[in-house]
This record gives C-alpha cells, sequence and structure tokens, in this order.
C-alpha cells in the first residue's frame, strides 16, 4: 500500500495547540486552546442525525395518518383497562370501610324492589318500560326507515 492510498483511506485528525506566554505579569496562567479535530465520519454523523430530527414531524404525522385506526383502538382497549382497574381498585378500597358495603347493599336492595314493584308487576307497567327502552334505542341508534 502506497503511502497516498493510506492517506486517501485514513482519516485525517488536524490538532492545532497555541500556548500564548504572558511575560509582562509574572505568575499569569498561560491560556491555551483545545485541539480542533475535524473528521469527516462525525460530520457525517452529524448530518444524518440533524437529518432525521428535521424530518421527524414529517415522520410522525405519515405513522400516525397510516395507522389511525389501529392506534386509536389500542388506546381505547388500554383506556378500558385502566379504568377498570381504577374501578375496582375504588370498591375495593370502599368495601373495606366499615358499615359503607352493606349500606349500599340496602341501596340496591331497595332500587330493586322499587323498579320491580314500579315497572314489572303489572302489563300495563311493563309496556311502559318497554316503550320507554324503544325510545331510548331510538335516540341512541336512530329511527328505522
Amino acid at each position: 500500500m502506497t503511502q497516498e492510498q493510506f492517506n486517501d483511506e485514513t482519516q485525517t485528525i488536524t490538532e492545532v495547540t497555541t500556548i500564548d506566554m504572558v511575560i509582562e505579569k509574572p505568575g499569569a496562567i498561560a491560556t491555551t486552546t483545545t485541539p480542533e479535530t475535524t473528521t469527516g465520519q462525525f460530520q457525517d454523523i452529524k448530518d444524518q442525525v440533524v437529518t432525521i430530527v428535521s424530518e421527524l414531524p414529517v415522520y410522525v404525522s405519515n405513522f400516525f395518518a397510516e395507522y389511525q385506526k389501529p392506534i386509536v383502538t389500542v388506546g381505547l382497549i388500554l383506556t378500558g383497562a385502566v379504568s377498570i382497574k381504577v374501578t375496582l381498585a375504588v370498591l375495593n378500597a370502599l368495601n373495606e370501610i366499615p358499615l359503607v358495603a352493606p349500606i349500599f347493599q340496602l341501596i340496591g336492595l331497595g332500587y330493586t324492589s322499587w323498579f320491580v314493584y314500579r315497572y314489572l308487576l303489572k302489563v300495563s307497567d311493563r309496556q311502559e318500560l318497554l316503550a320507554e327502552i324503544e325510545v331510548l334505542k331510538e335516540q341512541v341508534v336512530g329511527k328505522d326507515s
């Protein structure tokens, strides 16, 4: 391998060191400059990083546009799982407080008794309940054509 080929294949590192001596003031600290290194590889890496960072918003927006439905679905599933976990934790915490669980059971039994008495005992009341359910279903789903 010739010297010229060797120089082409290796990177050149240039170090420049300057020392300024202060003779007028005894005991003064001399200043030195740090060595300057210029490498093509470092510049290439820096250019690549700058290019990627500058185009990052475009990459993210394209990714979100392409995979919007799966991202939203995964987000909803995670949100639902967290909501269920928090709800169960709150119910377990309430269950540990004395007299709260029996009071909630009494409230539930009272509401169930009232619902049965109000809507389920008579035929006319059951028809009224079915009519209210149909109205609610039309509001949510929409009217059939």
